[in-house]
């Protein structure tokens, strides 16, 4: 089997697709360290926002509570059969480092007791406010679900980005290294071969 000598273009050309991997590896590790302290800044405030979360659903249930224990169950139930107004929000997109996330655009829940659905005039004080509590809780739970969605493409996109980084790191840049040191020592075994055929050749000539 006759072997194939490698050439200098070919090192040429390898050594510039090791200087493109390396420049592409520092460009992604740029990007992972990136999206890791934009996910720990989000992270941060969705540690604060859930806690409002919890401290208003908390807020939420005492106040229905106090409703159903003082106006009755079946007042409170009949006022939230009347309470049917949906969550309306649009949705669109925001680009963080090359990674799409939503971002919701929503209406408050929360309206005044005029604006309710039922009428102001058989209901209580208490009712009012179990109602505005949970209007407000609502709030908390889609802005607590927005944050939730982009902390998870933010995860995604951060693991997918790692294993790139990885790749190039410990198998890609390390494999075309070694081709290239191979390439170039072969080289020179030829070039000393030529070096030493050209001696002969000149030994012989010389002798002649």
């Amino acid at each position: 089997m006759i072997e194939v000598q490698p050439t200098r273009m070919e090192l040429i050309k390898l050594r510039r697709r090791i200087a493109m991997a390396k420049k592409g590896h520092a460009l992604l590790k740029m990007k992972r360290d990136g999206l890791i302290m934009e996910f720990r800044t989000i992270l941060e405030d969705a540690k604060v926002v859930i806690e409002e979360m919890t401290k208003k659903y908390e807020k939420a249930q005492e106040r229905l509570a106090i409703a159903k224990a003082v106006d009755g169950v079946i007042s409170v139930k009949s006022i939230a059969l009347a309470c049917h107004m949906e969550p309306k929000f649009t949705m669109r997109r925001k680009n963080i480092m090359g990674v799409v996330v939503p971002v919701i655009k929503r209406e408050k829940i929360r309206r005044s007791v005029a604006e309710r659905d039922y009428g102001v005039i058989g209901t209580t004080a208490r009712i009012d406010e179990a109602v505005s509590a949970y209007e407000e809780l609502v709030d908390a739970v889609l802005e607590v679900a927005e944050l939730e969605t982009t902390l998870k493409k933010l995860i995604e996109e951060i693991e997918r980005t790692k294993r790139r980084v990885n790749a190039l790191e410990f198998r890609v840049i390390p494999d075309m290294e070694n081709a290239a040191k191979y390439i170039s020592f072969k080289l020179e075994e030829i070039d000393r071969e030529n070096i030493i055929r050209l001696k002969k050749i000149k030994t012989k000539k010389a002798k002649a």
